[in-house]
């Protein structure tokens, strides 16, 4: 195997896979698609640890989302496979959801992200918390 400025080797399920900086890059660029959206990552934390959810509870543990757009990141997330949606044929109807098996694989991954981020050095961690709060204020 080349060395990583060549190669980028990655095996979750065990199976070899040889990327090159572009393919990595572009694998990484399509995973990042998924998760792109301003209520996504709210969503998918409170989903995480098996959490079974209906609609209204998702509505109520997220201030600030619309009925409109939180139908529509959760639509976003059925179709890439990582949310599920189970429809009980009752009235009124009750719709509950919850993360696929594949789904639930990104807590760990983004725990991660989370200890990247908090060990980024002191002047960039502003910058990040900088730009939250002038996110939050334009909400």
């Amino acid at each position: 195997m080349a060395s990583t400025d060549e190669k980028v080797r990655y095996a979750p399920d065990g199976k070899p896979v040889d990327y090159t900086p572009q393919t990595a890059a572009s694998s990484a660029q399509n995973v990042i698609r998924i998760l792109e959206g301003r209520w996504k990552l709210v969503i998918l934390f409170q989903l995480f640890g098996a959490n079974v959810r209906r609609f209204s509870e998702l509505e109520r543990a997220i201030p600030g989302v619309s009925q409109k757009m939180l139908i529509q990141q959760l639509r976003q997330l059925e179709l890439d496979g990582v949310v599920a949606r189970i429809v009980h044929p009752q009235v009124p109807p009750k719709v509950e959801y919850h993360l696929t098996e594949w789904g639930q694989t990104l807590c760990p991954v983004l725990d991660k992200l989370l200890n990247w981020a908090e060990a980024a050095p002191d002047a960039v961690r502003q910058r990040l918390i900088d730009a939250d709060q002038q996110a939050q204020a334009g909400s």
